[in-house]
């Protein structure tokens, strides 16, 4: 039985919410975002509250499980379109790395990664990129999922070195550095 899936999702001021069509449309001062309903459930509107309903019958056990593992997850992808209208996601990412820099042209972010060209990465619709003193990006959005995607197709260009730490990492992940073949020579 999904416990998650049973708890209403607050609607807060300056958000609107519809249905049409099998398509649940959140809207707010950060945009506007749609999922489709999956089959089997039911979203509903009652008192400023969203309440997602499995409509299956519990004796159809095969039917019922797979529809109780759907009903959560869906009420967690309409909290965060909800979050995400009202607050917005973001992730920041650090370029380690002497000479590794960063910047915004346009809508299009390129990176000096110590290669021999410039990486340009194309910004998707409904992402703001920002980047602070050439070695911080910001990535913003409402929809968290394509927030996430890019950070980590970001990060994927340049992963950190676990020799010496360059590269691409999210604020606050640690790297574990392995040490190198002089190190290992001189315990011997």
């Amino acid at each position: 039985m999904a416990r998650l899936g049973k708890k209403p999702v607050e609607i807060p001021e300056g958000v609107n919410v519809k249905i049409e069509n099998g398509i649940i449309y959140v809207e707010g001062k950060n945009g506007k975002l749609s999922q489709k309903i999956f089959p089997n459930l039911s979203v509903v509107i009652e008192d400023k509250k969203i309440f997602v309903r499995n409509e299956v019958d519990p004796k159809n056990k095969k039917l019922y499980r797979k529809t109780d593992q759907l009903h959560g997850l869906l009420r967690s992808l309409i909290f965060n379109m909800v979050k995400g209208v009202t607050e917005g996601y973001e992730k920041i990412l650090e370029i380690h790395g002497v000479g590794y820099k960063g910047e915004v042209k346009g809508n299009r972010l390129i990176l000096t990664l110590g290669f021999t060209h410039p990486v340009e990465v194309e910004i998707p619709e409904g992402i703001k990129v920002e980047v602070s003193k050439n070695t911080v990006i910001f990535v913003r959005g409402a929809d968290k999922q394509k927030v996430g995607e890019f950070a980590a197709t970001i990060r994927r260009i340049c992963p950190p070195d676990s020799y010496k730490g360059k590269g691409i990492r999210y604020r606050g992940e640690y790297v574990r550095l392995k040490p190198g073949k002089a190190a290992v020579g001189a315990t011997k």
